[in-house]
């Protein structure tokens, strides 16, 4: 066969084109090599985190950690955002999209355990421990923003990265004043992700919440000799509980009340005089959490006339509902699902069989952390602070199999695994994850646009934004009670 001039003149261009193109792929920077090569350091962040155990508003050593490891890698740092001492941004690049990257590092109160498959409670300086893992929360994804600043570098793409250090996720709402201060203001993309005990990227709304430490004053009194001179607060508290139970058959189905009583008197012949419960309430709509809250506060009143006492209380915090975006879930789904899950060594496998065994009614099975779970949309009945940053900026997340699937939330479990490699290996991926996404932002910024448009089309053209908690000041000491 006879082959023409011109078409050897098309082979040899395509070759070029080819030669070319491989070579420009030869050269563009791997945000995974820059991952590998973070790993130690990272990984003695997210132990460090698990060791301090700080809770909310009180995580000096976690967020002094996080910001100077920031800095070391070329961030700027901004310290006390939104009037919070534990609060800060850490921000490199310029032009292009701005991609926001939220990471959280506060522990829960009387969690202490240490990284055995079995319940041991361990003595630390602050009775808490890391149940919902913020401590690999803060570290992959401040893993993931030098990984992004790296290829930022390399490649010369126009983009920023802003890493925001957010305390207080469990109950002090640290996210929403950080809003309300407009802190989050000029970020185009903010992405998340969470813990967890399998791997997903669908679009999974929560339920919207409000909570408040209502407190009851009396007179004490003898509590034999003398009970008719007393008012009793914990009667107040008491009577409260009992009309917010009664309340429970005529609230909306998907409504949440849950409540502790923080004090309550010290000993049993004293009426006492002071006592406090603690309440969460939610739904998935925030009128209707607004609501609910106003009928519990009535109880509250109602209970301290009825008493003889009286009743004060302070609103702790207000979470709005996460509001998936699904413009950036579906692109988060596609980069978890070419990374894969997570897999197991075969002393991993042992330590996860261990704590299978410890679960109550466990939702997933031992291999689960190996897959994707398939898209779709969920709801979840707990609630999160990153819901006010998704009413106001395009926000995606990812769950990750940082746990023994199947593990709770809020459990020993959850603490445990965190403090060892099962956790380490689930932050991994988190920060892979988290980095592809920005960098498939930063190369489509088409995407920003798409995204901010859902959002628009899902709030509607009159929404204005007003925090759940008001006009209040950070609740700095809410831990201590």
């Amino acid at each position: 066969m006879k082959v023409t001039c011109a078409i050897r003149i098309k082979i040899a261009a395509l070759a070029l084109v080819i030669g070319a193109s491989t070579a420009v792929m030869a050269e563009k920077p791997d945000y995974q090599n820059s991952i590998d090569t973070h790993q130690k350091q990272f990984e003695k962040v997210a132990l460090d985190l698990w060791n301090f155990a700080e809770m909310g508003y009180q995580e000096t050593q976690s967020a002094k950690l996080l910001q100077d490891e920031l800095a070391k890698e070329g961030f700027t740092v901004t310290n006390g955002i939104a009037d919070i001492p534990t609060a800060f941004k850490a921000e490199y690049g310029s032009g292009g999209p701005v991609i926001g990257i939220l990471g959280e590092f506060d522990a829960l109160p009387g969690l202490a355990q240490s990284a055995s498959p079995f319940k041991d409670v361990i003595k630390n300086a602050t009775g808490a421990g890391q149940a919902c893992g913020h401590h690999l929360f803060g570290a992959g994804s401040a893993w993931a923003a030098v990984a992004i600043k790296e290829w930022l570098e390399e490649s010369n793409i126009p983009g920023r990265v802003v890493f925001y250090g957010t305390p207080a996720e469990e109950g002090g709402s640290g996210k929403v004043y950080i809003a309300r201060s407009g802190a989050f203001e000029n970020v185009d993309i903010m992405l998340h992700w969470h813990p967890g005990s399998s791997n997903s990227a669908s679009p999974r709304s929560t339920n919207s919440n409000m909570s408040g430490k209502f407190t009851f004053k009396g007179i004490s009194a003898h509590a034999a000799s003398a009970p008719h001179k007393g008012r009793s607060a914990l009667d107040g508290v008491e009577a409260m509980n009992m009309m917010v139970n009664m309340m429970r058959e005529h609230v909306p189905q998907d409504s949440r009340l849950h409540y502790v009583i923080t004090k309550g008197g010290l000993a049993p012949n004293v009426v006492p005089d002071l006592a406090q419960v603690y309440y969460y309430v939610r739904h998935p709509r925030r009128e209707v959490v607004k609501e609910l809250f106003a009928r519990v506060v009535n109880t509250a009143n109602g209970a301290a006339l009825g008493t003889g006492t009286t009743m004060s209380y302070e609103v702790m915090h207000g979470n709005y509902s996460l509001l998936p975006n699904e413009t950036l879930q579906r692109v988060m789904q596609e980069k978890l699902e070419e990374l894969g899950g997570v897999t197991y060594s075969d002393d991993e496998q042992k330590y996860a069989e261990t704590i299978y065994k410890t679960l109550v009614q466990p939702s997933g099975k031992i291999g689960d952390q190996e897959t994707v779970n398939p898209y779709q949309r969920t709801h979840g009945y707990g609630s999160t602070d990153v819901g006010d940053v998704s009413w106001l900026i395009p926000t995606g997340g990812i769950g990750v199999a940082t746990w023994v699937p199947g593990t709770a939330a809020h459990s020993w479990q959850a603490v445990a695994a965190g403090g060892m490699s099962i956790g380490l290996k689930g932050t991994k991926l988190a920060a892979k994850a988290l980095a592809a996404t920005a960098l498939e932002i930063y190369e489509n910024p088409s995407i920003v646009a798409q995204a901010k448009q859902e959002l628009q089309d899902n709030v509607g053209p009159d929404f204005d934004y007003e925090a759940l908690l008001g006009d209040r000041k950070p609740p700095l000491d809410y831990r201590n009670n």
